[in-house]
């Protein structure tokens, strides 16, 4: 079976393991190893290496450690956001001493769980799969995590971790722009500050831009409308007429949660969805007690969680059996939930399972049988200032709006607009061809990396998971830049152009290139977003660099140096 059979260990490999070992152990025997540990008691001077502030109010003190000699830009590694990705990265800088910086938007860290506060919202990932592999978490007190359960869990990390002093928040970045001369990245946020560094981290993500719907009269109307990610907790749905537009991830979630004390719900869909059980429940006190006086066990019990997410990607990727059997589970779902015939329906997709998000849900489906919760399935024509009507003509009156669709995926720079080399702006180029090398490096942008990049997000398994792989791989660049001495690295174009081409064929082979039009595919039809395989294979090919597929420069070199392989 080749590199398929050799299965791979959540964690990071001990560093004290030669390379040979590294690829030739099995997950079973690597599963009891002690994961690469990032310690929170850090020493003072390791403190003083990233730059910590006594009282860590005003962010880092400009610090850098050398990457590597030239000119001397004020942190080493400037971080974009502060949600699962930039808090992993900056645990792993902290920790090999680089000073690092990072930019916050908003008020906390936690990213789009910060964000996210509307009634119900939950992720449709395990619990002890949705945590980083040297922080597993003892204390879930559900199958699946709750929102605030995760922003907890982000809020400790930071904590525990010492990060707090090393962010700046309520700082958003407007325009990061590439000296060639210097290699330097010149970072300008929203109060006009300008703020240099040797390596920009994009770790924005893309569920943060919220997708409002363009429906004629949206601007005239009277009564309370908001996004779902913009919840107005000030007003009080109990007694009104609510209108939720979209029955996607968001949608499953909020319907059950208001409809029992809203006086009437219209969910308006354009799209039906396939929908499996929440296999949810809480996690029992002694449970959790195991959990905690046995570590071993935990991670255990993580591996085989994630090994069961995994086995969904052979559907995936192309084995249509295995996609049958998850469409007769949903089908079965929807007539256990649903009585009425034809409101099933109207329920049922006309697409194969997978195509789309699958979502999960044990109360949605149940919800739209209720007397005052109608399904729309006409599309809306215009929206008036107390109503919305659709395309029969229907006129229905309704006090909220409550906006359920989703986020501009595809758009991974907004609001930050990145000039590279030659002042080539990326969303210029990205807006005819949305592509990276694994996901992380983009050619023409030196020292430039992305964290859940174009084609890194996954349909069937953590994205945890995938964050932990391209921090390592980012980890590897900056190891090779020290120890090459230099001050730049740059995706070669021909290894970013091979990488993609390959990538493409894989993705037509897979249930994502089935026909449906999804939030994956970006405004080309072409999917950018998911990943088109196992996550243990990318994590596999992450996990070394390769000097032949970048080229080197130093201050004040015009293009870059070619490297020869060895």
């Amino acid at each position: 079976m080749g590199s398929e059979s050799e299965p791979l260990c959540l964690d990071e490999f001990p560093d004290r393991l030669s390379s040979p070992s590294r690829t030739k152990l099995s997950a079973v025997a690597i599963m009891w190893l002690p994961p690469e540990n990032a310690e929170p008691n850090q020493t003072k001077d390791t403190m003083e290496q990233c730059g910590e502030l006594n009282g860590g109010t005003s962010g880092p003190a400009k610090r850098t450690m050398g990457l590597h000699n030239g000119s001397s830009p004020d942190f080493d590694v400037l971080v974009i956001g502060s949600g699962f990705a930039g808090l992993c990265l900056a645990i792993h800088l902290k920790r090999a001493g680089k000073s690092c910086l990072i930019l916050e938007r908003g008020p906390d860290v936690g990213g789009t769980w910060r964000v996210n506060t509307y009634p119900g919202c939950a992720c449709d990932i395990p619990s002890h799969l949705y945590s980083f592999s040297f922080e597993l978490n003892p204390r879930w007190t559900r199958m699946y995590p709750t929102q605030a359960e995760i922003l907890e869990y982000l809020r400790d990390c930071a904590d525990k971790y010492g990060l707090r002093p090393l962010i700046r928040f309520h700082s958003e970045v407007r325009e990061a722009v590439f000296d060639e001369t210097a290699n330097i990245w010149h970072v300008r946020i929203e109060r006009g500050e300008t703020i240099t560094a040797r390596v920009v981290v994009s770790a924005m993500g893309s569920l943060n831009r919220p997708a409002s719907p363009r429906i004629p009269g949206l601007e005239r109307f009277h009564g309370r409308a908001f996004h779902s990610s913009e919840w107005d907790h000030s007003f009080n749905l109990r007694g009104k007429r609510v209108a939720v537009i979209g029955t996607g991830a968001s949608a499953v979630q909020i319907v059950p949660q208001i409809a029992p004390s809203v006086e009437q719900l219209h969910v308006f869909q354009r799209t039906a969805h396939w929908i499996l059980p929440k296999l949810d429940r809480p996690i029992r006190t002694w449970e959790r007690n195991l959990f905690q006086w046995l570590p071993g066990y935990m991670r255990m019990f993580r591996t085989v969680l994630y090994w069961s997410q995994e086995m969904l990607a052979l559907g995936f990727i192309g084995n249509p059996a295995l996609m049958k059997l998850l469409e007769k589970s949903a089908r079965k779902h929807l007539v256990k939930s649903v009585p009425d015939p034809v409101l099933r329906e109207k329920l049922t997709p006309n697409f194969l399972i997978g195509c789309k998000r699958i979502l999960i849900s044990n109360d949605y489906l149940p919800s739209l049988c209720r007397s005052n919760v109608e399904l729309v399935t006409d599309a809306i024509a215009q929206v008036r200032e107390r109503s919305i009507v659709t395309a029969d003509g229907t006129e229905r009156p309704v006090d909220a709006l409550v906006y359920a669709t989703g986020f501009r995926a595809t758009d991974l720079l907004s609001p930050v607009r990145f000039v590279g080399r030659g002042g080539i702006a990326l969303d210029d180029k990205w807006r005819e061809e949305l592509e990276a090398f694994w996901g992380v490096t983009v050619a023409g942008y030196p020292n430039l990396f992305f964290l859940m990049g174009p084609n890194t997000q996954l349909g069937h398994n953590s994205i945890v998971f995938m964050i932990e792989a391209q921090v390592h791989y980012v980890m590897q660049c900056l190891k090779l830049m020290h120890d090459k001495q230099v001050t730049a690295l740059d995706v070669r174009p021909e290894a970013q152009a091979q990488f993609n081409r390959s990538l493409r064929e894989r993705m037509k082979r897979t249930v994502f290139a089935s026909g449906c039009k999804s939030w994956y595919l970006d405004a080309q039809g072409k999917n950018s977003i998911l990943w088109p395989g196992f996550s243990f294979r990318y994590w596999m090919r992450t996990r070394r660099v390769k000097a032949e597929d970048y080229a080197f420069a130093n201050d004040s070199v015009a293009e870059p140096e070619p490297v020869t392989s060895h």
